[in-house]
């Protein structure tokens, strides 16, 4: 029988971090990771300390034993690795999980391209090169449900070929990159697509290994940096999904060979998606009964004042909470669309595989509070 060795890309971020733990737990499963690292020395030190990160998680105490990391850059050719590296992998791996990504959203479209379109290439060489070897069973490729685009309605858990506009440079290079991705799936190579929405902490902990896009969301509708003033969503909602969710989804394709060519809308999807007016609420009032925080009295203004006030905001804060709400109005932008994600065939599928997607009000406050401890543990 084959050893099971699986490349992790992205090992470091929210979804990749989450998945390790998943396949290290399995005893005779040989792991490769692609690390950035200036250095021999601080590849080593990355990687002890995302094992120190792993450990709690871990079932076997000598799994690091089972980890090769490589200093590499996804985005380079042959992820940057030295030319006996990739030949190793092309020859060994039988499975690759391709995480990486950067989900800021006002990169310029250079950086952006070479982030998600080059890197897309670059993994799908290296499946392609290890299907040539014999021994490969499949890529599980991580999208993002922001190749929607400025779609609205319900977005269809199918390749996306309508002319739509985007919000950003990363959601139109994620949408090409999935775009390279399909086609190679038609062409036979075994791969399964994964759109997550917002990734949150881990539902159980509220756990995660970075802060990103929600927990500024989060910081901001407390309305400490804005006097109070907030935009009114309406009836908008706020597609987030906790981090254990996506990695099982990902461990289970991975290891189910009849997912092979499928598309996975990985999210809490129209019925488990939350009011983001009840987000501000429940925000609210987990700080001011769990951590006694006072903040500041409420009031919601129509987006549209809320633009115009904006400037006079920044006018008379700090600098430091002008560069937070210097970013806003990327993420107003997303009010403007009535969106929602449909996940009818992917939560079919992954019930019957036993994964569920938690309820929102049983892991908010762990994901809020994770996030306090950690940023203001003296407070």
């Amino acid at each position: 029988m084959t050893v099971k060795t699986v490349l992790i890309t992205g090992a470091s971020g929210a979804v990749g971090s989450a998945v390790v733990p998943l396949f290290l737990n399995e005893p005779e499963t040989q792991l490769r990771l692609l690390i950035r690292a200036d250095s021999a020395s601080h590849l080593q030190e990355r990687l002890g300390a995302l094992m120190d990160y792993w450990q709690p998680e871990l079932e076997d105490a000598d799994a690091i034993s089972r980890v090769q990391a490589f200093r590499g850059d996804v985005s380079e050719p042959q992820m940057g690795l030295q030319a006996h590296e990739y030949q190793q992998l092309t020859e060994e791996l039988t499975h690759i999980i391709h995480c990486a990504a950067n989900v800021k959203m006002n990169m310029s479209y250079e950086q952006a391209q070479k982030i998600s379109v080059d890197s897309a290439r670059y993994i799908v060489g290296l499946a392609e090169d290890c299907v040539a070897s014999g021994q490969f069973a499949k890529l599980d490729f991580v999208s993002t449900l922001g190749v929607a685009g400025k779609m609205r309605g319900l977005i269809p858990e199918r390749p996306l070929i309508e002319a739509r506009e985007y919000h950003n440079t990363y959601e139109s290079s994620k949408a090409e990159a999935e775009t390279f991705v399909l086609e190679k799936m038609n062409a036979g190579l075994p791969v399964s697509i994964h759109r997550p929405s917002m990734v949150v902490g881990d539902s159980v902990t509220g756990k995660t290994i970075h802060f990103q896009i929600f927990y500024y969301l989060a910081e901001f509708i407390t309305g400490r940096f804005s006097f109070g003033i907030l935009p009114n969503a309406g009836d908008v909602k706020l597609d987030i999904i906790p981090s254990d969710y996506v990695a099982k989804a990902l461990y289970w394709s991975s290891g189910d060979s009849e997912s092979t060519g499928s598309l996975f809308h990985l999210c809490s999807g129209p019925d488990h998606s939350i009011r983001i007016m009840d987000l501000v609420d429940n925000v609210r009032a987990i700080l001011a009964s769990s951590y006694d925080e006072k903040l500041p009295a409420l009031i919601v203004a129509p987006a549209s004042l809320f633009n115009i006030l904006l400037p006079v905001l920044k006018l008379v804060t700090t600098k430091k909470v002008r560069a937070r709400l210097s970013n806003l109005p990327l993420f107003l932008d997303y009010l403007n669309d009535q969106q929602l994600f449909d996940n009818t065939e992917t939560t079919q599928v992954l019930s019957a595989a036993g994964i569920s997607i938690p309820d929102v009000n049983q892991y908010l406050e762990k994901v809020i509070g994770y996030y306090r401890q950690q940023k203001y543990p003296r407070s």
